[in-house]
């Protein structure tokens, strides 16, 4: 009888174990990081970003690197100092270096 109880224990423990294994969730796939998310999206627009025409939510989604800060920045440089004449002159704007810029470049144009 001892034998049997522990039989139907043990059982009864490896059952819930298995079934609790394999109704848990499975482990989802990372979400890409917002860097690698506007990469995505930079890449699928083909139109060229005009400095002199963008609002804030355009240079925040077609730029890379760019986030709502770095854009009012932009504009407010913009409104400030009159139009971009070249791309290059967005290295005045505080915040923005070379390596934003060269990331950029062929996204921007100053028409």
């Amino acid at each position: 009888m001892r034998k049997s109880c522990f039989s139907s224990l043990v059982l009864a423990v490896l059952t819930s174990v298995s079934l609790a294994v394999t109704a848990a969730p499975s482990a989802k796939p990372e979400a890409p990081s917002s860097m690698a998310a506007q990469m995505i999206k930079a890449e699928q627009s083909t139109a060229k970003v005009n400095l002199n025409a963008a609002d804030v939510e355009t240079l925040r989604r077609d730029l890379l690197g760019i986030g709502a800060a770095k854009a009012k920045a932009i504009i407010a440089y913009r409104e400030s100092n009159g139009s971009f004449t070249v791309v290059d002159e967005l290295l005045e704007v505080k915040g923005i270096g070379k390596s934003l810029l060269e990331k950029n470049r062929d996204r921007l144009d100053v028409k």
